[in-house]
């Protein structure tokens, strides 16, 4: 297959690419052009004719989302409806990169494709238009919702990753405080990329979960990454309401990846184990 990935230098590009090497790719970043930019999108992927199109970009800053709402709808909206209209002028499958921040977290079970979204932020607001453009447009498309990526390149657009920031404040003896009521479940994008490789090739389109099983608080991830890394830290809870943010976050985003379970798809692991390889790639790859 011919696929196009946009964002390849991203968090989850960067993993993609090895993943689906089998194939021929075309790894586009905002080198090649700007996603918002129509006619160079519309340009671009006309003259590579691939027969699937992986979109990874997004306005993620959930907090500057609030503030710069125009650019978040412009990047998470506009331009994946403007990706839309160019797949289906190609005949091509859109895979398109959505979040759990679509719902507001009052559940306290796992989140199915079925469960009714209802995004508490600009970001998550912005994020299900997205997704419902694609679902509802696109002839032919698979739409992703995960949950609190991280991956060793990196996220530019915020600095580093989560558990990066987490062992870079023990290295610097920072007191540390996270919050430990909000449940969620943190996905490295080497796992999900291992996911996303054979679904995206299959003729299975619609709404897929993809995340690592089981939940946790961001505190007991962050318990987790030291306990794993064997690194000493000054680690203490708080709350929401202790550490105020910009953009509501909701309190429970745990997903259950049902529709790949039931066609027997489901290849993610336990969070737990998820973390300890990645932590052991990276002590290796340090070595």
């Amino acid at each position: 297959m011919r696929i196009a990935i946009l964002g390849s230098n991203g968090q989850l590009g960067q993993d993609l690419v090895p993943a689906l090497n089998s194939h021929q790719l075309f790894p586009l970043t905002r080198h090649d052009f700007d996603v918002t930019d129509y006619s160079r999108v519309r340009s671009k992927l006309l003259e590579l004719k691939p027969d699937v199109v992986v979109n990874t970009t997004a306005y993620h800053r959930v907090d500057d989302c609030e503030s710069q709402a125009d650019l978040a709808y412009s990047v998470n909206v506009l331009a994946v409806l403007n990706l839309v209209r160019i797949v289906n002028e190609l005949d091509a499958t859109l895979v398109h990169i959505s979040t759990d921040y679509v719902f507001d977290g009052k559940c306290r079970s796992p989140y199915t494709e079925e469960s009714v979204a209802l995004p508490l932020s600009i970001y998550g607001n912005s994020k299900l238009a997205g997704e419902l453009l694609v679902r509802t447009t696109a002839r032919k498309h698979f739409v992703i919702r995960t949950c609190g990526l991280y991956g060793r390149a990196g996220s530019r657009g915020k600095g580093g990753n989560f558990v990066e920031t987490m062992l870079a404040k023990a290295r610097n003896g920072d007191a540390i405080r996270v919050v430990s009521d909000q449940i969620a479940t943190p996905t490295p994008t080497l796992e999900l990329a291992r996911q996303m490789a054979p679904l995206i090739t299959t003729d299975q389109f619609g709404l897929y979960h993809a995340t690592s099983e089981g939940g946790c608080s961001w505190y007991e991830f962050a318990a987790a990454i030291f306990e794993i890394a064997g690194v000493q830290a000054n680690l203490s809870p708080t709350t929401s309401s202790q550490y105020k943010t910009p953009a509501t976050r909701p309190p429970y985003s745990v997903l259950e990846n049902a529709r790949l379970k039931t066609l027997g798809l489901n290849r993610m692991r336990h969070w737990r184990d998820a973390l300890s390889e990645y932590l052991h790639a990276k002590t290796n790859a340090a070595g």
